[in-house]
Order: structure tokens, then C-alpha cells, then sequence
């Protein structure tokens, strides 16, 4: 049983490991100013909660990708990133994330398709002063 325990949790690590790869990948000022690449990582199902408490999904994301409203010059600075298996094939990330003061708590839920890992949630809720 536990050689089915160290599998498992080998397992996780490299689903959490390919979630935050994938995050950080869609962070970057590169990628976002890519509405091709954009695409390749945002699930036909997403849905976002802006910070802002506006709702987005893909077309619109992708609308305001495609506008070059994206510096790629403006990296988003990512702390404390960390990851949860939730089942086979869903992550929960949460971290904190500072773009140009914008400052938020982020979550996003990532999951494994025919195609890789692509986000399925993401929720950006303000940062206090203090955090």
C-alpha cells in the first residue's frame, strides 16, 4: 500500500507542478499579448471574477488580449503560489500577485483535457493595504 501512496502523492506533485507551469505561463507579459497563446491555456468552459467583480469568460478575454491592451513589459510579480489536488485531473492554485500595485489574492482552478492543462476558474479578489 504504500508504494500506491508514494504514486499518488508523486502524482499530485507533478499535477500541481504542471498547473503552476501553466499559471506562470499565462502570466507571462509575453504569452498574455498572445491571444493565440492566450487561448491554447483557457478552457472552452472559463470563466473569470476580475478583481474589478466583472465576469469574464473566453471571448472576452481574448477580445481584450486581441486590442493589445497587454504591455509585454509588465510582468505581473507572483508570490506565494501554491497548489491542491482537488481529484485527478483538477488543481486549486491560490497565490498573491502584484501588477503594477494592482494588488490581489488569486485563485484559479486548472484542469487536465485532451489538450494539457488548461483554467477552468479564476477569481482575483483585492488586496488590503496591510497584505
Amino acid at each position: 500500500m504504500a508504494d500506491d501512496d508514494q504514486r499518488m502523492a508523486d502524482e499530485n506533485r507533478r499535477a500541481v507542478q504542471a498547473a503552476v507551469d501553466a499559471e506562470l505561463r499565462l502570466l507571462d507579459p509575453e504569452v498574455r499579448a498572445r491571444p493565440d497563446l492566450v487561448l491554447e491555456l483557457l478552457d472552452p468552459d472559463f470563466t473569470e471574477v476580475g478583481v474589478s467583480g466583472r465576469r469574464w469568460d473566453a471571448t472576452s478575454i481574448l477580445t481584450v488580449t486581441s486590442g493589445g491592451s497587454v504591455s509585454p513589459e509588465s510582468p505581473v510579480e507572483v508570490t506565494g503560489m501554491s497548489g491542491t489536488v482537488l481529484a485527478p485531473g483538477l488543481v486549486h492554485l491560490t497565490y498573491f500577485a502584484d501588477n503594477q500595485g494592482r494588488r490581489a489574492w488569486r485563485t484559479s482552478l486548472w484542469r487536465l483535457t485532451e489538450t494539457g492543462w488548461r483554467v477552468y476558474y479564476h477569481q482575483g479578489t483585492p488586496a488590503a493595504a496591510e497584505d
